[in-house]
């Protein structure tokens, strides 16, 4: 019984990590200066932008992405499937 009562908390973890991820994502993404208009001036996005070179343009254009038009589904289901195997793991030792 104990092992059933494991994997409910796996898999509650895993569809609670996939519900709240476009709202959290979103608010993060929102927050740091990225939505559907574009980047807001003065933010840390548009300083993000004025660095350039480096792995920082990646991170600028998935950002203003999940900013305009939100996390997609497909991104929503693999976070929640991390969140499972990082609860799997620490629950079962």
């Amino acid at each position: 019984m104990e092992n059933v009562a494991t994997a409910v908390k796996v898999v509650a973890t895993g569809v609670a990590v996939a519900a709240a991820a476009p709202v959290v994502v979103g608010a993060a993404a929102s927050a740091l200066g990225f939505g559907a208009a574009g980047v807001a001036a003065g933010s840390w996005g548009a300083t993000w932008m004025a660095w350039g070179g480096g792995t920082v343009p990646v991170a600028v254009s998935v950002l203003q992405s999940v900013g305009a038009a939100g996390i997609a589904g497909g991104t929503q289901a693999c976070a929640g499937l991390a969140a499972s195997a990082v609860a799997a793991a620490r629950l079962w030792r």
